[in-house]
């Protein structure tokens, strides 16, 4: 399986590639009051407005401040009754790279977004080739979707 690789402070973690529909430089995001410190801001990615999270407050990290190799990716998730747009603003992508190994389960209860761990490269690397995988369809609690999104049956 092919994933975008990504730091969250010291940890690497990865997207399944089929998941990204899109990889954006980081932009000026629009402030949502109300939201959770996670909620980076609002995206206007020609004329629709993109929630966008970030993935190292979500994790409980400090933000990072934005490099040159800081990305928003654009993925789909349930929200609402239907799949909608949500950018994660992710520090340090490092590309594309191959998993070696079949993923593990490694959830974590208190975090339902992050998923299976699974080796990168060719298997023979020091631990730092791990890699974390995230779940999209697992980031928004449904408060945080309803506040994003509104609820099911509202309007596009």
């Amino acid at each position: 399986m092919n994933v975008l690789a990504f730091h969250i402070g010291p940890g690497r973690y990865a997207l399944p590639l089929a998941a990204v529909l899109r990889v954006l430089p980081a932009a000026r995001l629009s402030a949502l009051p109300g939201s959770p410190d996670y909620v980076a801001g609002l995206l206007d990615l020609h004329g629709d407005p993109v929630p966008v999270i970030d993935l190292s407050r979500l994790a409980g990290s400090p933000a990072e401040a934005v490099r040159y190799d800081t990305r928003i990716l654009l993925v789909d998730v349930p929200a609402a009754g239907r799949l909608r747009r949500l950018g994660l603003l992710a520090e340090r992508v490092t590309g594309i790279e191959t998993l070696a190994q079949a993923p593990v389960d490694a959830g974590v209860l208190a975090a339902p977004w992050l998923g299976q761990v699974a080796r990168a490269g060719n298997g023979t690397a020091p631990d730092t080739s791990l890699l974390q995988l995230i779940e999209p369809a697992q980031l928004l609690a449904p408060e945080v979707a309803a506040l994003l999104f509104g609820a099911a049956g509202d309007a596009p």
